[in-house]
């Protein structure tokens, strides 16, 4: 098998591969607009730097920095696996991402993932200046706006170029405002 052969020639065994993975797990509202995109409603993600812990920590901490109260999990899930990903042979970013959920931990007064939202967000102020908040703060703005799952729960349509532009598709469609009057446009053919 590819995998096996790959698990060899990395110097790992199967046991510290698996021990280092980890896995977070959720599934997908029925009445979502992101069922609709996903092939199944159940989703999990795959990490391989960060750990659950950290992981479940990174997620809670994204939805205090950002909240979203329909915001699907699987969309939040999306901070953890960018940030995962960029700590991957980073040793410097990956021990940042531990010791910054060690310390929101340690200011939640022991489980940040527990804590009542009152505690989320005073534990959330209290490392503002840390460069673990910067850091999960700024991913968060890529990895929670900039993708389909996004686009498709706040009724963006995203880019227009690709599609003939705005002109004949979408110009009108600001169902989120009022109608202005009719008195707040030009008439076209009179002066």
């Amino acid at each position: 098998m590819a995998v096996d052969r790959e698990v060899a020639d990395s110097g790992l065994s199967r046991g510290t591969l698996l021990r280092r993975t980890a896995l977070l797990l959720g599934s997908i509202s029925a009445s979502s607009a992101l069922a609709t995109l996903a092939p199944t409603r159940a989703w999990a993600l795959e990490l391989h730097t960060i750990s659950q812990g950290d992981a479940d920590t990174i997620l809670a901490f994204s939805r205090v920095l950002y909240p979203h109260a329909t915001l699907p999990t699987a969309v939040y899930a999306l901070v953890a696996k960018d940030l995962d990903k960029g700590a991957a042979g980073d040793a410097k970013k990956a021990a940042l991402l531990r010791d910054g959920t060690a310390s929101l931990d340690a200011a939640a007064g022991g489980s940040f993932v527990k804590a009542s939202p009152g505690a989320k967000l005073a534990a959330a102020k209290s490392i503002e200046s840390s460069p673990y908040f910067s850091l999960v703060r700024s991913t968060c703005i890529t990895s929670l706006y900039d993708n389909e799952m996004a686009y498709a729960h706040f009724g963006y349509q995203g880019a227009s170029w690709n599609k003939g532009g705005y002109l004949h598709r979408g110009f009108s469609d600001l169902t989120w405002l009022p109608n202005p009057p009719d008195s707040a446009s030009p008439v076209i053919g009179q002066r």
